[in-house]
C-alpha cells in the first residue's frame, strides 16, 4: 500500500501524520505466529537432559502456535558450525544453540548477521575474560541476543561438599570435553570446595583427581569410572561432570559391575528420570539439576525478538542467569519429581502469558524457578 499526503498544517501535524502511518506500517508487516519457526541446535534432543528440554520446548512451540525445527549436533565443532546455516536455510528467523564453544559462537554469529536471524545460546556463555573479542563481536551484533546459563562455579562447589559432607575423601573426577566452559566452570568450583575444605580441616585432606575424559556417550562415562577405580584403590566418590546424562550412566554401571554401589558416591549434575530410586539404593548420592526450562527462556527471548517485542540488542549483551536445583535424598526429590517430571512445570496458559512479558520479567521469572514456585503455581 502506497501512502500520499500534503500538510498544510504545522509540522507538529505533518510529524504526527507521518507517525500514525509508520505505526500502522509496522501493524501490516507484523509476522503471524504460524509463520515463525524456531531454530534449535543442540548436542542431543534424544538423551537424558536434551529430550526433557526438547519436551519443554514443544510445549511452548505448540502453545504459541510457532515451528520448531531441531538440529543435533553431537557437540562436534564443524557440525554445530554448521547446524546454524542449515536452521538459516530451514527459513527460521531465530536460533537458540547448545552447545556452543566461543569459537563456534564467532561463526555462528556471523551466520546470523549475514542472514539477519536473531541468535541466543542456552546452557552456555560466551566469555569476556577467556575469548573479549568473540564477547565484543557479539556485543556489536544487532541479531546476537545473549545467553541463559547457570552458575558454573557455585554448582561444582555445591556438589562436592555433598560428598565431603558423606565422609568421602578420595573423589575421582570424569569431564566431558576438554576445554568446554561449562565444564571448566563446574571444575573450578570442585577444586574450590576442596580447597576450602583442606584448608579448614588440615588434618582430614580431601583428594580430587585429575580428570578422565568421556565424551557424551555412556561407554565413555564407563570407561572413565573403571580407569579411576584401577588407578585408585581407596576411591570413595566419582563426580561425572555432565554430558547430558549419558557419562553419568555409564559411570553407575561400571560401580555397579565393580560390586561398589554405595561405597562409591556418585554426584552429579543433569537429573536422571530414575533419580529418586538411585537416592534410595545408593547408587546417587546428589545431583544438581532441573534446569531444562533453561532454554525455555532463551526460546522466549528469540521469539519475542522475532516478533519485534525485543528491539537494540547492538551494544548489549543480555546474560541471563538460571538456578540449579538440587537434591542428595529421595525426600529431597519427591516434590520434584512431582512437578518436574510427572508434568511439566509450565502449563500452556502460563507459557502463553510469559512470551508477553518485557525481558526484564522474563528475567525475574528464569531466576525465581524453583520446586516451591512451581508449587505453589500449581496450588492455585
Amino acid at each position: 500500500m502506497k501512502f500520499t499526503f500534503k500538510c498544510f498544517a504545522k509540522n507538529v501535524a505533518c510529524s504526527a501524520i507521518a507517525m500514525g502511518i509508520a505505526a500502522f506500517s509496522s501493524q501490516a508487516m507484523a509476522i503471524e505466529n504460524s509463520d515463525i519457526k524456531i531454530g534449535v541446535s543442540i548436542w542431543s534432543s534424544t538423551d537424558v537432559l536434551g529430550s526433557d528440554c526438547k519436551r519443554m520446548l514443544d510445549e511452548a512451540a505448540n502453545s504459541l502456535g510457532v515451528k520448531v525445527q531441531y538440529v543435533d549436533q553431537a557437540h562436534v565443532s564443524e557440525k554445530v558450525t554448521a547446524s546454524v546455516e542449515q536452521l538459516v536455510a530451514a527459513g527460521c528467523q531465530g536460533i537458540i544453540i547448545c552447545n556452543s564453544s566461543d569459537t563456534e559462537m564467532k561463526s555462528a554469529i556471523k551466520t546470523a548477521n549475514k542472514n539477519k536471524v536473531y541468535l541466543a545460546q542456552f546452557f552456555r556463555v560466551i566469555s569476556k575474560e577467556n575469548s573479549p573479542s568473540i564477547y565484543k563481536m557479539a556485543t556489536k551484533s544487532p541479531y546476537f541476543i545473549g545467553a541463559v546459563h547457570e552458575n558454573e562455579p557455585e554448582n561444582g562447589e555445591k556438589l562436592v561438599n555433598i560428598l565431603i559432607d558423606k565422609g568421602c575423601r578420595n573423589i575421582g573426577l570424569i569431564g566431558w570435553e576438554q576445554g568446554d566452559a561449562t565444564w571448566l566452570g563446574r571444575w573450578k568450583g570442585y577444586k574450590a570446595g576442596v580447597e576450602a575444605w583442606n584448608k579448614a580441616h588440615p588434618d582430614d585432606l580431601v583428594v580430587l583427581s585429575e580428570p578422565q575424559y568421556a565424551g557424551t556417550s555412556s561407554e565413555g562415562g564407563s570407561k572413565a569410572a573403571e580407569a579411576l577405580m584401577a588407578a585408585n584403590p581407596k576411591l570413595d566418590a566419582l563426580i561425572p561432570a555432565g554430558g547430558g546424562g549419558d557419562p553419568l550412566q555409564g559411570a553407575i554401571a561400571a560401580v555397579e559391575r565393580a560390586g561398589k554401589t554405595g561405597k562409591i558416591k556418585i554426584v552429579s549434575t543433569d537429573f536422571l528420570p530414575d533419580l529418586g530410586e538411585r537416592l534410595t539404593n545408593g547408587s546417587m548420592a546428589g545431583q544438581s539439576g532441573g534446569h531444562y526450562c533453561d532454554p525455555l527462556i532463551a526460546f522466549m527471548a528469540v521469539y519475542n525478538a522475532v516478533k519485534g517485542n525485543y528491539t537494540g540488542f547492538e551494544g548489549k549483551f543480555e546474560d541471563i542467569t538460571f538456578p540449579y536445583l538440587y537434591v542428595s535424598s529421595p525426600a529431597d526429590y519427591g516434590d520434584y519429581d512431582k512437578y518436574f517430571v510427572k508434568q511439566l512445570p509450565f502449563t500452556a496458559t502460563e507459557l502463553v502469558e510469559m512470551s508477553k512479558l518485557t525481558l526484564e520479567d522474563l528475567k525475574a521469572v528464569a531466576s525465581r524457578i524453583s520446586i516451591e514456585d512451581a508449587a505453589s503455581r500449581a496450588a492455585k
